[in-house]
């Protein structure tokens, strides 16, 4: 016969508001208590977020409303479990997780570096789509939009519009690799036959061949540019500051990145939806084709597509993966959280840090305090 598990450790509301007071981040779910303290330690992009919710019960993030990462969610947090929230005296279990809240939001008000605001009731109706209200917030929309929540959004009133701005991860390989891959036999083939040529809009008598040979230079040429090109549109277009006084501009930047930063945890507003996407896409093809020769162009493109492929991948990756301690992308998930929780006026690279490095807009690291 299999030994009977050991009890539950049980902790009364006095104890963990000492340990809430020492610093440790503590949260429950019911009566079940979960240490926190760790993994704010260790993700100190995220502390702000989940020192908001220290002491609180967060069964309503967890249990309602349902949504896909739910049950991951609760999977994730049975490792932290520490035991189980008793009661003091004759008190019932609720008045106790009320005055637990109540202590707890009292000592983050006084402590200036963890500020609470209940942004969600005092600025946006969250039972509405809020892409028509949040260019009502003039100046308060830049700091309301930094202020994560855990909690699936709506943009839009019509069901398909909003079907339509949403995505499981795996639509994006699912779509664009078999066009990848289709586009790299096509223009290696056009290769293949000797009649790629380069400057014969300007003259024919000095036009100089490409060889099949330049094919892989040209895919890797197309991941490279895509590397530039997502830098850019990360810092210059998803993180302009619009006009405190532009209501369609605040929407605009609402519905392109600002909700990805007011929900950072949305699993279904991770990647680019395919039907958007395929305007953009669009868009970059014909530009390429208009500059370059079909073949060369058209393999570029195909390069660039296979690396946007890898962007959205690796960004999604970076918000739901674990990947081990020390290893590349370890390191790009720290940053990334960094710039979702500390610094959003840096860091904009997803799958590399390379332009980062470039334009000098790294991330700060935290110096590490000496121990003896």
């Amino acid at each position: 016969m299999a030994p009977a598990p050991p009890p539950a450790a049980s902790f009364s509301l006095s104890e963990v508001q000492r340990r809430l007071a020492a610093g440790a981040c503590w949260v429950r779910r019911g009566a079940r208590l979960y240490d926190l303290s760790s993994f704010v330690r260790h993700h100190p992009g995220g502390e702000q977020l989940l020192r908001a919710r220290a002491g609180q019960d967060i069964s309503a993030d967890l249990d309602g409303p349902p949504h896909r990462h739910s049950a991951n969610a609760r999977r994730w947090l049975e490792q932290y479990y520490v035991g189980e929230l008793r009661g003091e005296q004759q008190g019932s279990m609720e008045n106790e997780a009320v005055a637990l809240e109540e202590t707890q939001k009292t000592d983050l008000a006084m402590e200036p570096r963890f500020k609470v605001v209940d942004w969600d009731k005092d600025l946006v109706d969250w039972q509405k789509p809020l892409l028509w209200q949040v260019g009502h917030l003039g100046e308060k929309y830049d700091e309301w939009v930094h202020q994560p929540v855990t909690r699936p959004i709506r943009l839009f009133h019509s069901d398909l519009i909003e079907g339509l701005s949403k995505t499981v991860w795996y639509s994006v390989p699912i779509i664009w690799v078999p066009l990848v891959l289709y586009l790299s036999w096509s223009y290696y083939r056009t290769f293949a036959q000797g009649n790629v040529r380069l400057f014969t809009s300007f003259t024919t008598e000095y036009a100089l061949a490409v060889p099949k040979s330049m094919f892989p230079g040209l895919f890797m040429l197309g991941i490279f540019l895509w590397s530039l090109i997502e830098y850019l549109i990360h810092r210059f277009l998803f993180h302009m500051k619009p006009p405190s006084d532009s209501y369609y501009l605040i929407m605009l930047h609402f519905v392109m990145h600002g909700q990805h930063h007011k929900a950072p945890f949305d699993g279904s507003r991770l990647v680019f939806p395919p039907v958007p996407a395929s305007l953009v896409i669009g868009v970059f093809y014909l530009c390429l084709q208009l500059i370059l020769p079909e073949a060369v162009g058209g393999t570029v493109f195909a390069g660039g597509l296979l690396g946007y492929v890898l962007y959205d991948m690796t960004h999604y990756y970076l918000h739901f993966g674990s990947p081990h301690r020390g290893s590349y992308l370890y390191k790009l998930k720290a940053h990334h959280v960094k710039h979702h929780f500390a610094h959003q006026k840096s860091g904009f690279g997803i799958s590399t840090k390379l332009w980062d490095y470039c334009f000098h807009t790294l991330i700060p690291e935290k110096p590490h305090l000496k121990t003896q």
